[in-house]
């Protein structure tokens, strides 16, 4: 390092527009600074962000509508998926309740075919046709008495009649 061209670095007497002063060192002997750690927003902890040019406001005023616009959409959009679920729901219990059904159908069906196989329910299908039998028998013996009766009344008024 050459001598003599350089400038004494000395100690300095740092003074703010606040009041606080502190001392360093400096090619200057006093130096006037206008913020220092003691008064500084970003330190103190009061920054306040400055809109400036109103950019907030005019974001605001062109863009603000858009969001409550997307919240409309948003809930049309969950009412129609709950609308098609709870129809959804609707047709599934309907097609659970008709393949119930069926269902029970043929497992009468199956138990009845089982019950005559093994014995159990022939007595009563037996019962069952001779019912229908004994009922068709009544319908036709009625049927013939009064087919009787009527050619018995015919008999009755030929002789009367001579």
């Amino acid at each position: 390092m050459r001598t003599g061209i350089h400038p004494d670095y000395v100690e300095a007497k740092v003074t703010c527009s606040c009041g606080e002063t502190f001392m360093t060192r400096s090619t200057k002997a006093d130096l006037h600074v206008e913020l220092c750690s003691k008064c500084h927003p970003f330190y103190t902890g009061t920054q306040k962000l400055v809109d400036s040019g109103g950019r907030v406001q005019r974001f605001s005023d062109k863009f603000g509508n858009a969001a409550a616009v997307v919240a409309e959409k948003e809930a049309a959009a969950r009412e129609a998926r709950q609308k098609a679920a709870e129809e959804a729901a609707l047709v599934a219990r309907e097609a659970k309740a008709q393949k119930d059904s069926t269902k029970s159908e043929r497992a009468a069906k199956v138990e009845v075919e089982a019950a005559v196989e093994s014995g159990e329910a022939a007595a009563e299908v037996v019962e069952a046709e001779a019912v229908e039998v004994v009922e068709v028998e009544a319908v036709e013996s009625d049927e013939a008495v009064a087919e009787d009766a009527g050619a018995a009344s015919e008999d009755v008024e030929a002789d009367a009649a001579e």
